[in-house]
């Protein structure tokens, strides 16, 4: 069951989502005419298997055609009363739709079933198309939305859609097994069961979403990673550091402008603050960034990104670099280096030098590798499991909290470096290289990268998790060789930050982290089957044996 607390900030998520549709990038603007709205009413339109869907147009007066901005997403299409006359405003013909099953749309209450191309529906497409050919659209469409609302438009831009030719996607993933429903395979239990039970979709969705539980055809007809070349429009993509998604924009972005049709390569933004799943916020768990708040020349604005990319308009936009990001640094200490906006052209933005951390048997970490190899076991109960404290979730405190509380656990392995002699920056994402040996034929691995401060608080920054079945591939499951060595690579999520001096780093192994991520039950077998069993992991260190390579900008 979801406890008062979990409830408490899911119902406080939601609340800050509701905030950010009415208001991210959505200013009052008395300058732009027509003056005055005609709401059209609500159209039930057919997709192509009959089911038809609530969809509400608010069309200015005068004469068109114009461009029309699309939201598709669960949260009731009620919300266009308040963005569609500043849409007309503008300009603009504001479209909002109830996804199917939701509020006044037919069809089954199953989350994003329909809004790609699975299984014959293809609910995005069939809507554009049908808006593509009503008299008041000029045949330029934009979508736009966050969390669902992102994940809709994502799934949409991946059926190659000829009438979408621009994206503005704020907290959203294009993929919703890889870092979206699981993190490596490993189900994000809290945050999908929370969301599920509290936003009333149907009681099969998460049978729907746990029964298939590798990489199989039933996911890769949802994911768009496989389906970049199709993707036409230009996108605007936002994130945050400690955002539910964080690793998912930074594909989508990359997705879209490497991989995409031509009209997409090269057309993308990235913008990456330091934020969980609510942006624009300078608090992030129990730190607050100066100046996270306030993009630079405000090119969060989606106003500013339909009128450059739909209307052609030259704005800040227009000319802005393709990735805008936030360098983290020391909150604590007034004129620490870092805690600043910049922006580049690409994303990494710059040439790294990956540099070395190696893991050593005292539970230090240091750019010199051990001089022997000795190996750290630790015990894994999937019934007592290592408690989850901040980082990517939803319904349950998110961001960079202390980790202290933890830190002694014999579950965990904890890996700490001398205090940094000068600034040290990590931009992109860490890899670990870890030698390890299991007594299962299957375990989980966490690892995760704390800034620890002066005072001895230790931060969470990034984290990557796997089940080691998958150690090989998503859609390819291979046992662990019984207490047999056998090394894994775990890409940490994208990160930017400066280590201040006088801080340490701090490494942390483990096979848990509940209730983020559901225990498994170490048996090898799917899970719910059989009977959970005690691990003993060995981490081997040694010369060469486990390390994490950091990515640091080179010296240009």
């Amino acid at each position: 069951m979801t406890s008062p607390t979990m409830r408490r900030h899911f119902l406080t998520t939601i609340a800050c989502l509701t905030l950010l549709i009415g208001t991210l990038g959505w200013p009052s603007d008395t300058r732009a005419q027509p003056e005055k709205t005609t709401a059209t009413g609500t159209y039930m339109v057919a997709m192509r298997d009959g089911t038809q869907l609530a969809t509400d147009a608010y069309v200015p007066e005068g004469d068109g055609p114009w461009p029309v901005v699309l939201l598709r997403f669960p949260y009731n299409k009620a919300l266009g009363i308040g963005l569609g006359p500043d849409a007309n405003r503008r300009g603009y013909v504001f479209v909002a739709q109830d996804t199917r099953g939701r509020y006044l749309s037919e069809g089954e209450n199953l989350p994003f079933d329909a809004d790609g191309q699975a299984d014959g529906k293809w609910d995005g497409y069939d809507t554009a198309q049908w808006i593509s050919e009503q008299p008041w659209c000029n045949g330029k469409i934009g979508t736009w939305g966050g969390s669902a609302g992102a994940i809709t438009q994502y799934l949409l831009a991946g059926t190659g859609q000829p009438n979408v030719v621009s994206q503005h996607l704020v907290v959203g993933s294009p993929s919703l097994y890889r870092n979206g429903i699981y993190r490596g395979g490993i189900f994000r239990q809290a945050m999908i069961t929370d969301w599920l039970t509290q936003t009333h979709f149907d009681d099969r969705a998460l049978e729907l979403w746990t029964t298939p539980y590798a990489l199989n055809q039933y996911w890769k007809d949802r994911e768009i990673s496989l389906r970049f070349q199709q993707v036409r429009p230009a996108g605007m993509h936002i994130g945050g550091w400690f955002d539910i998604f964080a690793q998912s924009t930074v594909d989508a972005f990359i997705g879209y402008q490497t991989e995409g049709a031509p009209t997409a390569r090269g057309h993308q933004k990235l913008i990456m603050g330091p934020w969980t799943h609510s942006v624009l916020q300078k608090e992030a768990g129990e730190l607050t960034f100066p100046g996270a708040d306030s993009v630079p020349n405000n090119l969060h604005d989606p106003w500013l990104w339909f009128d450059a990319t739909m209307r052609e308009q030259t704005n800040a936009i227009s000319s802005a670099k393709a990735v805008t990001y936030y360098v983290m640094g020391d909150t604590k200490t007034q004129g620490a280096p870092g805690n600043e906006w910049r922006a580049a052209d690409q994303w990494p933005p710059q040439p790294t030098t990956p540099t070395p951390l190696f893991l050593h048997a005292d539970h230090s970490a240091s750019v010199s590798p051990p001089s022997t190899a000795k190996s750290l076991t630790i015990k894994s109960d999937p019934l007592a499991p290592v408690p989850t404290i901040g980082g990517y979730e939803l319904t349950i405190p998110a961001g960079p909290r202390n980790q202290n509380a933890i830190e002694s656990r014999p579950d965990l392995l904890v890996f700490t470096s001398t205090p940094l002699a000068e600034p040290l920056e990590l931009t992109g994402n860490v890899l670990a290289k870890l030698s390890l040996s299991c007594s299962t034929p299957d375990a989980d691995l966490i690892v995760r990268i704390c800034d620890v401060y002066p005072d001895g608080k230790s931060y969470n920054i990034c984290e990557g998790a796997l089940r080691l079945r998958f150690r090989n591939g998503l859609d390819e499951e291979t046992p662990l060789p019984i207490n047999q060595p056998f090394d894994v690579e775990l890409a940490l999520w994208p990160t930017s930050i400066i280590f201040n001096s006088g801080h340490r780093l701090r490494i942390h192994v483990a096979a848990s982290s509940s209730p983020a991520l559901q225990p498994n039950a170490q048996n090898g077998l799917k899970p719910g089957e059989g009977e959970p069993q005690t691990s003993q992991i060995s981490l081997h260190t040694g010369p060469s044996d486990s390390y994490l390579l950091l990515p640091v900008p080179s010296t240009p």
